[in-house]
């Protein structure tokens, strides 16, 4: 029996026949929006005889595999006599000059007709088949046809030739995955022994993937996480229940772990392809990011090279890093980022950020449906996931982009002024209502603003559709144009979960879309994968988690034990209060308990902070302290880093880089919650010697944080826990969680404030934080 290569006509001829340059600066939104009411809308027109979304499918073996391709053809027209061929239509809608449309301007268009009208001969026993090419204007509705009839035998020809020209890459892909499932039989587990609850925690994510659930798996540090669901679904899918899954995560730091377990599978003898995508500003191999064939040389033609770098790129690689991608981008001169996607397409695993899943306007629009049921999502730091989706689901626009753009285009685009006039006025009017409230709440979407930026839209599509035709683009107006694009997309996803938060604020009016509950809109975009494994060493409560993060009744949880001793960690609690109104009296004092603590033992420390004013206000305090007793330290001198709030990586590296183990001087790191250095961090052994966690971490007070506590409460829940304990203890024990990272790591623990001592605190502490010391407040 052939092996099989299944896949869509359109697949196929994409790949045989995409052409010319990548040109991402300026895109219209109307074919998009519009192609499927134009695709209805002529379908309508069709006689009684006439069918349409006709599914089709053909089996054709060629050099050893055996290809199965299908698809729905727009149309399947009768003749008007019986002695008529029956003719193939395909329609294709465009914002753009229909005029300027000729019948060979688009190759992989009739090649989509094309191999449907063979599968339509061939299953039909035809002689011949008429093939029809239909465009239509989305805004005009004016149609052009282009027909060619065609006999069986060159349809015959036509689809043997694309095949022969794909066969390439399939037969690569086929030898790949031969290699792969050989390699994953043979795959043992790649450390001596299970950690204990490691074998758990892989337990639990095979049934996962085998039943098609989701799990929720708080699993604490240590235990090997990242292997623990990577080992498990490599095997699923040698077993033929998977064909790719995604590793996706929210930090560069947690994307190199993922990365250095592929390696380690691979020592192990693994042969699987796995693709790192990289943000496009990050991997972008110009000083600026700009996708035209103009200003950039990897951009030019990159549809005429793009195939031979992945075929060379998947001959050559398995674990596909940025730096490899980069390397072979050059190589063949081809984006970087578009190569990355393009690669991620073919390859078994994929490590990208939530993003490329979760975000509609990023997304990886080309898996189809049934490319989603053979996939995994696992789903690290999912944590932060909720604050995540909150902001891929929200949208805002300001009022003084659109009185800049108004001045702009005055006299000189009448349209766009008005459009962008209209807006400004909006915004007007809006500040006049909001008035000395500086903010007002309204549990509806703004209807009329919406009607004026789709006008909006339309203006700036004509003006950016010119510039792209020779001049260049308007930045400011290429960013409205995209803000305002989300704004109308966002407000298609507005329900009974949503607010609309107005805000005033002297010279700038602000209109926002608030998601408060995105766990519909994750389990809307998750749809159709086979499984998701959320996972985290903070996913606590679950029940808060798997409520926002959009679990069914069905789906699965799992909670693993710390695999480390008692003895491994020492715990104090230090009942200060750090509430706002008593900061500044209580300052002095925790700068005197963390002095004091490093004072005491020599070693590596990290301080966190709720906020960057409260550290710099305890680090002023600190930096007194030390000063008057640099003695005490007993020769030992001490010396102190400051999280700053924009950090090139270069400077996050020598920040990490001042934690050596052995280093004859005390290292103190004053740093934030919820920041670069409280989570994915690994400071193993005498690098770090002990954290301290100034406050319960609650997020500061403030509108669109009341409002999902209200919104919360009105759904039956605890508002205050869901919108500021949980997401505030949640950092604190990432916080607190750089400590002990392997078997041989000691530590100790200081949690600095009265709080910890209430129950609604305490239950929310990890098992092993609750054996604590309570130190004396010291008058």
């Amino acid at each position: 029996m052939l092996p099989l290569v299944q896949l869509s006509v359109r697949s196929l001829v994409e790949y045989v026949f995409s052409r010319g340059s990548i040109d991402s600066e300026f895109r219209s939104s109307k074919a998009l929006r519009d192609g499927t009411k134009a695709h209805q809308r002529l379908q309508k027109e069709y006689g009684e005889s006439d069918q349409h979304e006709v599914y089709v499918t053909a089996e054709i073996a060629y050099e050893g595999l055996l290809f199965v391709i299908d698809g729905r053809c727009d149309g399947l027209l009768a003749g008007k006599d019986d002695g008529d061929v029956l003719t193939v239509d395909e329609i294709k809608s465009t914002s753009g000059d229909i005029a300027l449309i000729e019948e060979n301007s688009y190759p992989v268009h009739w090649a989509q007709a094309t191999c449907y009208a063979y599968m339509v001969a061939r299953d039909r026993d035809l002689r011949g088949m008429r093939i029809q090419l239909t465009y239509t204007q989305v805004e005009t509705e004016e149609t052009r046809h282009f027909v060619r009839d065609a006999t069986f035998e060159e349809l015959e020809a036509f689809v043997y030739e694309v095949i022969q020209r794909y066969h390439p890459y399939a037969q690569v892909k086929h030898e790949h995955e031969v290699r792969r499932n050989q390699s994953i039989k043979e795959l043992p587990f790649p450390f001596p022994q299970y950690r204990e609850g490691q074998r758990k925690l892989v337990g639990a994510v095979y049934k996962t993937i085998q039943d098609g659930h989701k799990l929720f798996a708080k699993a604490p540090t240590g235990i090997g996480k990242t292997m623990s669901t990577l080992f498990p679904s490599v095997k699923a899918m040698g077993e033929g229940v998977l064909q790719r899954f995604f590793y996706l995560t929210a930090k560069t730091i947690t994307r190199t772990a993922a990365e250095e377990a592929f390696y380690l599978l691979q020592e192990k003898g693994l042969r699987l392809q796995v693709v790192t995508i990289t943000a496009k500003d990050k991997v972008c191999l110009k000083d600026e990011v700009r996708c035209t064939p103009a200003h950039c040389e990897f951009a030019d033609g990159y549809y005429d090279r793009v195939n031979e770098a992945v075929l060379d790129l998947l001959r050559q690689e398995t674990v596909m890093t940025r730096t490899v991608i980069e390397t072979y981008a050059r190589k063949h001169r081809v984006c970087p980022f578009e190569f990355s996607l393009d690669v991620a397409y073919a390859a078994d695993a994929v490590i990208c950020d939530y993003n490329y899943i979760f975000d509609p306007r990023v997304n990886l629009k080309r898996l189809f449906e049934e490319q989603k049921r053979h996939t995994t999502l696992l789903i690290d730091e999912a944590h932060n996931l909720v604050d995540r989706a909150r902001e891929m689901y929200g949208s805002e626009l300001h009022k003084s982009g659109f009185l800049a753009l108004q001045r702009e285009f005055k006299g000189v685009r009448a349209d766009l002024h008005d459009a962008a006039k209209a807006i400004n006025t909006y915004f007007i009017a809006l500040r006049k209502q909001v008035g000395d409230r500086e903010m007002m709440v309204e549990f509806a979407l703004p209807e009329s603003l919406i009607g004026h930026v789709e006008i909006f839209i339309a203006a700036a599509e004509k003006e950016l559709a010119r510039s792209a035709g020779g001049g260049a683009a308007n930045a400011a107006l290429l960013e409205a144009y995209f803000g305002a694009q989300n704004f109308v997309r966002i407000s298609k996803l507005y329900d009974e979960r949503y607010v609309t938060l107005a805000v005033s604020d002297r010279n700038e009016v602000s209109v926002k879309l608030v998601c408060l509950d995105p766990s519909h809109l994750l389990r809307q975009m998750g749809k159709g994968y086979r499984a998701h494994v959320f996972f985290s060493a903070t996913l606590s409560p679950l029940t808060y988690f798997m409520d926002t993060l959009g679990a069914g009744e069905d789906d699965y949880s799992v909670t693993v034990p710390s695999p480390f001793a008692k003895e491994q960690l020492e715990v104090f609690v230090q009942p200060l209060s750090t509430r706002y109104q008593d900061r500044e009296i209580s300052r002095t004092q925790i700068a005197r308990s963390i002095y004091e603590l490093v004072a005491g033992r020599a070693g590596n420390y990290l301080v966190f902070f709720p906020s960057y004013a409260y550290m710099s206000s305890v680090y002023e305090a600190f930096t007194d302290l030390v000063s008057e007793a640099q003695d005490s330290l007993e020769g030992n001198e001490l010396n102190v880093l400051v999280q700053q709030a924009k950090m090139s990586e270069e400077e996050r590296e020598h920040f990490l880089a001042a934690f050596q183990a052995g280093a004859e001087q005390t290292l103190v790191g004053f740093a934030v919650m919820g920041g670069i250095f409280s989570e994915g961090i690994d400071l193993v052994g005498d690098r770090l010697t002990g954290v301290v966690v100034v406050g319960v971490g609650l997020p500061q007070l403030g509108p669109e944080r009341n409002l999902i506590k209200d919104y919360m409460e009105r759904t039956g829940r605890n508002g205050y826990d869901y919108a500021y304990v949980y997401p505030g203890m949640n950092k604190v024990q990432q916080a607190g969680g750089r400590l002990i990272r392997s078997e041989m790591d000691h530590g100790v623990l200081l949690l600095i404030d009265d709080r910890y001592l209430q129950p609604r605190y305490q239950r929310l502490l990890p098992e092993e934080w609750r054996e604590y010391t309570v130190l004396p407040v010291q008058r």
